[in-house]
């Protein structure tokens, strides 16, 4: 639990100082916010090489994952397609709900509400000791293969992002193919060090491969025909062609867990100045999202719950599907699923890279707060309910005996 709150008080820290420290630092500002968005790009890498490497399948019986993976599928796509709506025709003026720059902005920013927080998830269920439960194996499944979803569908959402097609872009595409075919073909391949430091150093690695990549073809051809990779599918495909070997002990947790603290600060930190004046610009390379006038802070809160709502919503999906489990199980499965984290974050992250900002940014990640805080309240849910399908089992076995 305090793990969960600390997240969310580290968010919320870092969203603070970005708007002090502009003003008190001035033009050394500028240094720091690079040095945050170099920070964050290995913090990234080291997450996401962690996700990669719980993927694991069985490539000699691949139907059975097939349900599982359009099940995680749906309720990723859901809960982002509810609050891309919302921000459409809620916030948005109404000469921009047909707006094309409009739709591929929201659409992007709202991907942040599709991953489950794979690692809260499973800590949270193996703290109640269900680890050999049909809850827990099948949330682990659901929840890789959720961020797996999340990390494709970035890839179109990007694309469409840049606009133009281009050699760069052709470039990019042919190196974003390249890298599924290689996770693929030697997926858990490689035995490697897996220590929480071999991890990270991993990660400065991979990080350091796609902004080399970024730093030369900016060089050569300027800030337009720059061919930037993010970090996201790298990294996750780094730690997919790991031979996962779980590592134990406080030592690794504690280290992993500290990486993803000061994660979840710096996204903060990369927040940009919030105008609350209310006026509504449109400033040099700004997106027309950023553009929204401020809203007040009862607005704000307002749409808060109202999209923490809906992607919750959205992640009932696997109440609708295996039938032959109990009710009560799939509704624990799904409440399970409406923990976020790391890998939301990182969507927040990317979409700042393409200025999106404005109230909308700030709604999101606030919404990202609320829904960590609320996570206490959805362990406990979880928690009974799995204790109440575990006495119907066993009531179930006692009437057949």
């Amino acid at each position: 639990m305090k793990k969960i709150l600390s997240f969310s008080l580290l968010l919320m820290t870092g969203l603070v100082l970005s708007q002090l420290l502009p003003s008190v630092l001035g033009e050394s500002y500028g240094e720091l916010k690079h040095m945050v968005e170099v920070a964050l790009g290995v913090c990234l890498a080291f997450i996401m090489i962690n996700v990669g490497r719980e993927f694991e399948i069985d490539k000699s019986n691949v139907k059975v994952y097939v349900k599982d993976y359009f099940v995680a599928m749906f309720a990723a796509a859901v809960p982002w397609l509810l609050i891309a709506i919302y921000y459409i025709f809620a916030l948005m003026p109404s000469e921009w709900w047909g707006s094309g720059d409009a739709w591929k902005e929201t659409l992007l920013l709202s991907r942040f509400a599709a991953p489950t927080s794979a690692g809260i998830l499973f800590s949270m269920l193996a703290a109640m000791s269900l680890q050999k439960s049909w809850i827990y194996q099948k949330a682990q499944t659901l929840a890789i293969f959720d961020d797996l979803d999340t990390i494709i569908l970035m890839v179109p959402l990007q694309v469409a992002m840049i606009g133009e097609l281009n050699w760069q872009m052709v470039a990019m595409l042919v190196v974003i193919f390249g890298l599924f075919v290689v996770g693929w073909r030697y997926m858990s391949r490689f035995k490697m060090r897996q220590t929480w430091f071999a991890i990270f150093t991993y990660a400065v690695l991979v990080y350091g491969a796609t902004y080399l990549v970024y730093v030369v073809t900016h060089h050569f051809f300027g800030a337009k025909g720059a061919i930037h990779i993010e970090v996201l599918l790298p990294a996750f495909i780094f730690g997919m062609v790991i031979k996962n070997k779980h590592m134990s002990g406080k030592r690794e947790e504690r280290a992993a867990t500290t990486i993803s603290m000061i994660f979840m600060l710096l996204v903060g930190m990369s927040m940009p100045l919030i105008d609350m004046s209310g006026a509504s610009h449109v400033g040099e390379g700004e997106s027309l999202v950023a553009s929204i006038p401020m809203m007040s802070g009862w607005e704000i809160a307002l749409h808060v719950v109202a999209v923490t709502i809906l992607s919750n919503i959205g992640k009932l999906v696997p109440l609708f599907f295996y039938h032959d489990r109990s009710f009560t199980e799939r509704l624990a499965l799904s409440i399970g699923m409406f923990t976020r984290g790391e890998v939301g974050a990182g969507v927040i992250f990317i979409a700042l890279g393409y200025n999106i900002g404005g109230p909308v940014l700030l709604i999101s990640v606030l919404a990202l707060v609320l829904n960590l805080v609320l996570t206490v309240g959805f362990v406990s849910i979880v928690k009974y309910l799995a204790l109440k399908s575990e006495k119907q089992s066993k009531c179930k076995v006692v009437e057949v005996a």
